[in-house]
C-alpha cells in the first residue's frame, strides 16, 4: 500500500507518494534490530560516537531536501522548516559529544580490598513513535541519542509527514550498520503491532495523552520502558517589564511558530491587569500584520494548519470561546487562499480561566489573554490545567521570580526569555505532559536509553 502526501497550503499539490510497511513485517523487522544492536553495542562508546556524527554529517548534506520536505508536507514556513533541521543537528552534535561522558559512578565499599561502581548498558530495541509537527528534529531527538547509548532504534514516523524520515533512512543506509536504523511506515494498525511486539525494549511517544496511555498500557504488558512526551497548555505570566515592545515580541513568536502547532507553544498569557489593554492591543496588532500564506513563499510569516480537520477544530475553539464570552480582538477567521487550510492568527481577549480555550490544548494560532490581579491569581491560573510542558514569567521583580521558579507546575521554566528550548538541555514535562525517566533531550537521555548495573568486584576470594 502507498500514501499520497498533499501541501496543505495547496491541496492539488502532491508532495510525494511513500510505500507502507504491512503488520506482518514487524518481527523481521524486530529479528533485524537485535542482531545489529548486539554488534553495535560490542562496539565502544566513543567510537559509536564517531559513527553517530557521521550519520549526521550526511543528513547536514541534505539540509535543504530535508527543510523542503518539512514545509510541503506540513506547511511551516520554510525558514522555521530550516530552523527545525539546523536545531535537530545541534541537538545530535551535543549527544555525540558526550560520547566519552562517564556513565556511572564509584562507590564506598563495605568489604575490604573490594570496589563497588555502576555502569550502564543499551535497552535494546528502541521504538520511536513520532508527531507530524516536527518530522525531523523529534525523531533525531530520539535516535541520537538511542543510536550512541548503544542502541538500535526503529522509527515510525506520522502517516502525514513522511519525508524527513525517508531521508533519515537513505543516510543511514550509507552510514550505519545495516538493521541499526529501520523505518517502520503506516497507519494506527502498525502502530499497534510495533507497540505490543515482545522485541521491543522500549518506547519512545511523542503525541497526544490519549493515545499516551495506549502505548503506556502496551508497553507495561511487556515491562518495556517508556518516555511519553504529550501535550501543552503554557503560559506566559506578563506582571512587569521594561521593554514592553521586546516582551510582545518574544510571546507572539513563542505563541504562533508553527501556526501555533508545537506542544511548547504558548497559549495563555496571564497578564496584570493594568497592562490587559497594552498587551492586547499589542499582540492584535502583530496578529493583524501577518502575512498568511504557502510556507514555501519567502514572504509569508505563519503557514497553514496541517489539514482540514485541524482548522475545523481551531475554528471550533475560537466560535465556542466567542459564545462564551470572549472577544476576538484580531482573527478569528479562515482565509480562503488555493483551497489551503489557512487560519488568521487569533487574539482572544475577555478570557476567564475557567473558560474552554483557556483550559484545553488548541493546536493553532489562537492566543488567549487572560487578566489578574495578585501574583497568588496568577500562580492559580499558572497551574490549573492537566499540563505542566513549559511556562513563562516577564518580570524584574527578584521575589516574584524566585517564587515562580519553586511554584511554577512545569518542566521547563523561562524567565524573561521565550519559550524555546536549547540544544544541550533537558526537554521535560510534569503533569499530563510527560511520563517515564529522563528526559527527551539532554543529559538525561542517559536515564532512559541505557539501564543501570552494579558491580561489587573483588581481585580473589
Amino acid at each position: 500500500m502507498s500514501v499520497e502526501i498533499k501541501n496543505p497550503a495547496n491541496p492539488s499539490d502532491s508532495v510525494g507518494t511513500f510505500t507502507t510497511n504491512f503488520p506482518e513485517e514487524v518481527p523481521g523487522i524486530m529479528a533485524a534490530a537485535r542482531t545489529a544492536q548486539k554488534k553495535w553495542a560490542r562496539i565502544p562508546q566513543p567510537e559509536r560516537g564517531k559513527i553517530v556524527d557521521a550519520f549526521i554529517n550526511g543528513l547536514e548534506e541534505r539540509f535543504e531536501n530535508i527543510a523542503t520536505s518539512i514545509t510541503r508536507e506540513m506547511g511551516k514556513i520554510i525558514g522555521e522548516s530550516r530552523g527545525e533541521v539546523g536545531k535537530a543537528i545541534g541537538e545530535g552534535r551535543a549527544t555525540t559529544q558526550r560520547a566519552s561522558a562517564p556513565i556511572g559512578e564509584v562507590l564506598p565499599s563495605q568489604k575490604p580490598d573490594a570496589i563497588t561502581y555502576s555502569t550502564r548498558r543499551p535497552r535494546g530495541v528502541i521504538l520511536g513513535i513520532n508527531p507530524w509537527n516536527f518530522p525531523f528534529s523529534t525523531p533525531m531527538r530520539k535516535t541520537i541519542p538511542a543510536l550512541v547509548y548503544g542502541n538500535a532504534m526503529v522509527l515510525k514516523p506520522s502517516i502525514s509527514t513522511p519525508g524527513a524520515a525517508f531521508i533519515m533512512q537513505e543516510v543511514a543506509n550509507a552510514t550505519l550498520p545495516k538493521g541499526l536504523f529501520q523505518i517502520a511506515y503506516g497507519s494506527g494498525t502498525l502502530g499497534s503491532v510495533l507497540t505490543a511486539s515482545k522485541g521491543v525494549d522500549a518506547i519512545s511517544f511523542t503525541g497526544s495523552v490519549g493515545i499516551g496511555r495506549i502505548v503506556a498500557q502496551a508497553a507495561a504488558a511487556n515491562l518495556a520502558e517508556i518516555s511519553l512526551e504529550l501535550g501543552g497548555k503554557n503560559p506566559a505570566i506578563l506582571n512587569d517589564a521594561s521593554n514592553l515592545e521586546a516582551v510582545l515580541d518574544q510571546i507572539y513568536l513563542a505563541a504562533f511558530a508553527v501556526c501555533g502547532q508545537r506542544c511548547t507553544a504558548v497559549s495563555r498569557v496571564i497578564v496584570r491587569r493594568e497592562l490587559e489593554k497594552k498587551v492586547v492591543d499589542g499582540l492584535a496588532n502583530r496578529a493583524n500584520a501577518a502575512r498568511v500564506g504557502d510556507g514555501m513563499d519567502s514572504s509569508s510569516t505563519i503557514g497553514p494548519l496541517m489539514g482540514k480537520k485541524a482548522r475545523d477544530d481551531v475554528s471550533g475553539f475560537v466560535e465556542r470561546a466567542r459564545a462564551a464570552g470572549a472577544n476576538v480582538a484580531a482573527g478569528g477567521n479562515m482565509i480562503e487562499q488555493n483551497e489551503g487550510y489557512f487560519y488568521a492568527p487569533t487574539i482572544l481577549s475577555d478570557v476567564r480561566p475557567d473558560m474552554e480555550v483557556a483550559r484545553d490544548e488548541v493546536f493553532g494560532p489562537v492566543l488567549a489573554v487572560i487578566p489578574y490581579d495578585t501574583a497568588d491569581e496568577a500562580l492559580e491560573i499558572c497551574n490549573d490545567v492537566e499540563f505542566g510542558l513549559s511556562a513563562c514569567l516577564y518580570s524584574e521583580q527578584t521575589p516574584l521570580v524566585d517564587r515562580f521558579i519553586a511554584e511554577a507546575e512545569s518542566g521547563m521554566i523561562h524567565i524573561n526569555c521565550g519559550s524555546f528550548p536549547e540544544d544541550h538541555a533537558p526537554f521535560v514535562g510534569v503533569k499530563n505532559s510527560s511520563l517515564g525517566v529522563g528526559g527527551s533531550n539532554g543529559p538525561s537521555t542517559l536515564h532512559f536509553y541505557t539501564q543501570e548495573h552494579t558491580v561489587f568486584r573483588k581481585g580473589q576470594v
